[in-house]
């Protein structure tokens, strides 16, 4: 059947119509999805994609670039059968509530997998896959900690329970979410996020405000310092709220997680010098 076409072969022993195949391909996610299948068929009964797989599909952002193992998540005591190449098993309880599906392959809903995640991974690691979710309004804090209080004498629970707390949704990048991160952990009061700022009229919407400081702090990707375009509408930009009388400091991806105390020196210069504006 696969030498005739009417069978593609997404794993060892485990095969695809040609024509389910076609379909899934089509998606951004479908070889991942397709793989990530044939691996929790593999496990047995009870076995759920999870973790940074279920992440991935869900199009939740990471900090670090998706493993090259794919991650499956099956109950304690239920199935025999030894993980393959390539595949990490977790074991943990799934109740119904925490399982969907992606075109019938079972898989950990959103809120169960940021819940995954932050009990796993690190602090920063954890926030940016919660600040994702919630930006893209796939879950909601009352869902994460309902899935938390499930879970929360599990390894990992308090690192997650901190996770929910510190999530916001506002944060529109995982680059604003370690910079979010920074400002906390160097003692800077939290700003607000997302602002619109206006004079006579709309000047732009800010990344970071603190308002009692007039002081606005930007985070910005590579891309747009290599796009001459860009580049120039954001020295427009800033003139105007300088003009404005706000205090503005920009950040790259270096410096937020290179060199936080060059961060936080940075924003207490552009508070003191805000200060004297107001």
């Amino acid at each position: 059947m696969v030498e005739r076409g009417e069978l593609v072969r997404i794993g060892r022993g485990y095969y695809a119509t040609a024509e389910l195949a076609d379909v899934v391909g089509r998606l951004d996610i479908g070889g991942l999805l397709l793989s990530a299948a044939a691996a929790a068929a593999a496990l047995g009964p009870g076995a759920v994609v999870s973790h940074q797989t279920a992440a991935q599909l869900h199009g939740l952002s990471l900090l670090s670039p998706l493993p090259a193992v794919l991650s499956v998540t099956r109950p304690p005591g239920v199935g025999s059968r030894s993980a393959r190449s390539g595949v990490r098993v977790h074991s943990a309880a799934l109740s119904a509530e925490h399982v969907g599906g992606l075109l019938a392959v079972p898989v950990t809903n959103v809120p169960r997998t940021v819940i995954d995640l932050a009990r796993a991974l690190d602090f920063r690691a954890g926030v940016v896959v919660a600040d994702s979710a919630l930006q893209q309004k796939l879950t909601s804090k009352k869902d994460l900690r309902a899935v938390l209080a499930a879970c929360q004498r599990w390894p990992g629970a308090r690192r997650a329970g901190q996770v929910v707390d510190f999530a916001d949704g506002q944060a529109e990048s995982p680059l604003e979410s370690l910079a979010r991160i920074v400002f906390r952990d160097c003692g800077l009061p939290p700003p607000e996020l997302q602002v619109e700022i206006a004079d006579d009229e709309f000047i732009g919407r800010v990344d970071f405000l603190w308002r009692k400081f007039r002081t606005i702090a930007e985070v910005d990707g590579a891309g747009k310092y290599e796009n001459p375009g860009l580049a120039r509408r954001q020295l427009r930009r800033d003139k105007r709220l300088r003009e404005a009388r706000y205090e503005v400091v920009h950040f790259d991806w270096k410096e937020i997680n290179g060199d936080p105390g060059y961060v936080a020196a940075s924003v207490r210069t552009a508070f003191e010098r805000g200060r004297r504006r107001a």
